[in-house]
């Protein structure tokens, strides 16, 4: 039985990506949902700079169709064909790679040629022929795993997003459902999943969220952000993941669960450090 911690991912490794075995973790990071030119361009800026001070991997992400939402009026994005072109400028004037949730084989097939990463939505974990379709992009496939997922149903998702020309699959974790409009989070789950092989990204920001809290649209507690990162940094995850927003009680979508642009950077120097320490108990990891 692995003791917490002392288990060992594999690598892989993409065009600007690392994740798992020894390499540093890697960052996901960006508005919840694409908004304007400025803004998008704001956060990738302040994200390709932290990138370069911390000497991390940092992966822009902005969806641009958010089809799971509390209320169909609630808004999404700006659509595909829009969406493309913002992460588009965002690679060309910054060099971040970029991902982005699809949620249809037709969107797979148009989507991923402009992205490093295929996101996989928490809802559509379970649609096979969705995983399938990632699989064969030669793309990294980022599989966040549904609230509804136990950790020993996650190895036949990343089965099923396997191609024969995939990098590797990623899993990201983000909470499980409890009750009625909460989410837990059981680290347990991350050491499971490692405990296959498969890097894990601890979703910070959907794991303090309160789906349709707020009615026609989620809540959330951003505060706790911070230390729900931390302890994942203690557990030995490969990566995080978070929303992030200059002025997050105007972000159009999810800024209840958003955290404050000028407050990843501190947070992330405290996630090394910690990772850091991680690093000395796990199999295969060089000391630092």
């Amino acid at each position: 039985m692995n003791v917490f911690g002392r288990v060992q991912t594999r690598k892989i490794v993409a065009p600007l990506i690392a994740i798992g075995g020894d390499a540093p973790p890697l960052i996901i990071a960006g508005p919840d949902t694409l908004e304007s030119d400025a803004l998008v361009l704001e956060v990738a800026r302040a994200l390709s700079g932290i990138a370069q001070r911390l000497r991390l991997s940092v992966v822009f992400k902005g969806s641009y169709d958010k089809a799971n939402r509390s209320s169909h009026k609630s808004y999404r994005g700006p659509g595909i064909k829009r969406g493309i072109e913002l992460l588009r400028q965002v690679r060309e004037e910054t060099g971040l790679p970029v991902t982005s949730d699809v949620h249809s084989v037709e969107e797979v097939e148009k989507a991923s040629p402009h992205l490093d990463i295929v996101q996989i939505p928490a809802f559509l974990c379970r649609q096979n022929d969705l995983l399938v379709a990632a699989g064969q992009t030669g793309k990294i496939v980022n599989v966040k795993k549904g609230q509804f997922l136990p950790p020993s149903a996650v190895g036949l998702r990343v089965l099923a997003a396997t191609g024969p020309r995939t990098p590797g699959v990623i899993v990201t974790e983000r909470g499980t459902t409890f009750g009625h409009g909460d989410l837990l989070n059981d680290f347990r789950g991350v050491v499971a999943i490692r405990s296959a092989g498969t890097p894990v990204i601890y979703d910070a920001s959907h794991s303090v969220q309160r789906p349709g809290g707020l009615g026609d649209r989620s809540g959330g507690d951003r505060e706790l952000i911070p230390h729900l990162a931390r302890a994942a940094a203690g557990v030995g995850c490969d990566g995080f993941f978070f929303e992030v927003h200059p002025r997050p009680d105007d972000a159009l979508c999810d800024g209840p669960n958003a955290l404050p642009l000028d407050q990843l950077e501190p947070l992330l120097e405290d996630l090394l450090a910690i990772d850091r320490i991680s690093r000395q108990h796990r199999i295969g990891s060089a000391r630092p």
